[in-house]
């Protein structure tokens, strides 16, 4: 161990002293190492950071949730995509329907999505929000957190009262420091009761501000004002929360397949005109696109690791030649085989391991730069990452070298 220890600090003094022997040719020679692994930690810091500010903003999707809509989130089934525009839209008799009929559900909603919808407060605020109409059981199936007053009842939302739940940064913009609950807003004309205020979230990463600028309302409250579930309104959609014991939701999944074929009259040959699609899918769908750069980012990076390997057996080439009489003397005085080629590589290693440690650093000062909503973190495993590829460029680099080195003939090496 002591022997082991004692090689790996001469490798290291002898990695430094090829540094300040010859600065430039070394720095030249590791500005490989030190660019690919900089572009490949680079790439895969923001493809985490991406991963993680998307799966943020879409939090609300649940892997337990399905959706039934006239588009399929895989575009690669046996139908021309233009077909899926002529599927009828989702209707609140179907939601009644399934609502009253599903046994392996543990909740369903309908709700519809309306952007522009201006707010206004008195006569010299308003606010563009984006509407959200939701059937009493939303809270059943998506997380709908509020901090100050109450959620719809359901004599609320089966009637269509004129009430709403109201994001922060609406109520902020329309009533300032007062109150919201209680008080009265216009909505297409219409007066509109504040009963529920949500928690403030901020700016979400793919530029929306999450719950901050959405108002929901009672499905039927939008439906009466948009029209929402016919060819010349808003598009509805119909989700639904699996059971616990239902993994995969297949039983739900066939439950519900049965439930909607024989709502919309279609024979046992009739494909289905309506998709249902599991939540988790889009979530699977952006990974691959992760993956894809990802590759990308391997493949941008590994030429300039090819180029930094070549110049770091370059270094090591020389080095052998430079220290020829030195490593003839060594094994005259009884160092084993091993013992030099040991020396060389760890060399090399400890070489890499200074380049790819300028990329890694590199990496990190760069975490700091604002980038906006995106929150660039560097990771310890991206960092190992960084560390295990250095080392085995380290020792791809070094071994010819230093098995030149330990088979040398120490009498001829000396002569040298």
């Amino acid at each position: 161990m002591v022997i082991l220890l004692k090689l790996v600090g001469e490798s290291f003094l002898f990695a430094l002293g090829a540094l300040r022997a010859h600065i430039l040719r070394t720095v030249l020679s590791l500005l490989g190492v030190t660019i690919g692994i900089f572009l490949i930690i680079f790439v895969f810091t923001i493809v985490d950071s991406l991963e993680r500010g998307i799966s943020g903003s879409l939090s609300f999707l649940n892997g337990n949730n399905m959706d039934i809509r006239r588009f399929p989130y895989d575009f690669s089934a046996d139908q021309p995509w233009w077909e899926y525009f002529k599927r009828p839209y989702t209707t609140w008799e179907e939601y009644e329907y399934l609502n009253a009929n599903m046994k392996n559900a543990d909740g369903i909603t309908i709700f519809a999505v309306a952007g522009g919808g201006i707010s206004k407060y008195k006569s010299n605020t308003s606010y563009d929000n984006t509407l959200f109409g939701i059937s009493h059981g939303y809270a059943d199936v998506y997380d709908l957190e509020i901090e100050k007053g109450r959620y719809f009842t359901l004599r609320e939302t089966e009637a269509g009262r004129n009430v709403a739940i109201m994001g922060h940064r609406i109520a902020e913009e329309l009533f300032g420091r007062v109150d919201p609950i209680g008080k009265f807003f216009k909505l297409k004309g219409k007066k509109f009761y504040v009963i529920g205020l949500m928690p403030e979230e901020g700016e979400g990463f793919l530029g929306g501000s999450s719950n901050d600028d959405n108002l929901f309302i009672p499905f039927r409250s939008i439906k009466n004002m948009y029209h929402s579930g016919s060819r010349h309104g808003l598009e509805t959609l119909i989700s639904l929360k699996g059971l616990e014991t239902d993994k995969g939701l297949n039983e739900m999944e066939s439950e519900l397949r049965g439930h909607m074929r024989r709502i919309r009259g279609l024979k046992p040959k009739q494909k289905d005109n309506f998709a249902l699609n599991r939540q988790e899918a889009l979530m699977n769908s952006i990974g691959g696109i992760f993956d894809v750069l990802g590759a990308a980012g391997w493949f941008i990076g590994i030429f300039s690791i090819l180029v930094g390997g070549f110049g770091t057996a370059n270094i090591m080439f020389v080095s052998v030649r430079e220290r020829t009489s030195i490593i003839g003397i060594q094994k005259s005085l009884g160092a084993k085989n091993y013992f030099i080629l040991l020396q060389f590589l760890f060399e090399s290693i400890f070489l890499c391991l200074i380049g790819g440690g300028l990329g890694i650093l590199i990496v990190y000062l760069l975490s700091f730069v604002s980038l906006g909503s995106l929150d660039l973190v560097l990771t310890f495993s991206n960092v190992l990452l960084g560390v295990g590829l250095s080392s085995f460029i380290g020792v791809v680099a070094g071994i010819i070298p230093a098995i030149k080195a330990s088979r040398m003939d120490p009498v001829i090496a000396i002569r040298s």
